[in-house]
């Protein structure tokens, strides 16, 4: 199954709100068999509806992608990101990992590590129950379905109580002029409750992250320490958060 197809498959339908099978099929260049095939699954994320002969998008503008569906893109940079972000980490740190894909690849990469680790979301809390050397400590909170990032008040406060030596931090759109923004409001709050408790500030975002500003604001760029991105980050961008002060490394 390509991930790219479901992408275009996801994108298309979005955009026009909905598509037959034949148009999904001439546009990817796939059977209509395997269109078929892909609809199912992308109905079983909750990402479209089926009809006969063509499926309905369920994202409306604005809206984030499952966690199961954004845990399928842009994989090998991701684990490019996190590996090149953990790099940066110290034996002995006290770390708050965001949720969100790439933040759950940092957490399978830190497993074996020398480090106090709180993780805002149950995905990576999972990745990290059980290593040897690892202090893991829970917030409270609420988990989202499906995104399963603790949010509300508990997060907040078990948050407001600690201070960390580092934040890594997720986001769902980033730019110079809007900074960091997120779809959820709760999440949102729940990422700038981290940053605060936290010395230094690292955010991880692949390329994608640069074409789009969601609703929520978490933080201008002028909060972040470092960017650790990918290489198809656009350079624009990337010129402009230096500009800022900001440390950029490309994974």
């Amino acid at each position: 199954m390509s991930t790219e197809r479901l992408k275009q498959i996801v994108d298309a339908t979005r955009t026009a709100g909905e598509m037959t099978v034949a148009d999904l099929a001439t546009m990817t260049g796939a059977s209509e068999m395997t269109i078929r095939r892909d609809l199912e699954v992308l109905a079983a994320q909750g990402v479209l509806e089926r009809y006969r002969g063509g499926a309905r998008s369920l994202l409306l503008r604005g809206s984030e992608p499952p966690f199961a569906l954004r845990a399928t893109e842009s994989v090998d940079a991701k684990r490019r990101i996190a590996r090149l972000a953990a790099s940066l980490l110290a034996d002995g740190e006290s770390v708050v990992l965001d949720s969100g894909t790439t933040c759950v690849e940092v957490a399978q990469i830190v497993r074996d590590r020398r480090l106090t680790v709180m993780p805002l979301s149950l995905h990576a809390a999972n990745a990290l129950v059980g290593a040897p050397s690892l202090t893991l400590l829970f917030p409270g909170g609420a988990p989202r379905p499906g995104e399963l990032a603790l949010t509300g008040p508990l997060t907040e406060a078990s948050l407001a109580a600690l201070r960390f030596d580092t934040a890594i931090i997720g986001c769902c759109g980033l730019t110079a002029a809007h900074g960091l923004t997120g779809y959820d409001l709760a999440d949102a709050a729940a990422k700038r409750a981290a940053m605060r408790s936290s010395s230094r500030v690292i955010a991880v975002a692949d390329a994608s992250k640069f074409d789009r500003t969601a609703l929520a604001v978490v933080a201008p760029i002028t909060d972040l320490d470092v960017l650790v991105t990918d290489s198809c980050a656009p350079p624009e961008e990337l010129s402009a958060l230096r500009a800022a002060g900001v440390t950029v490394h490309e994974a």
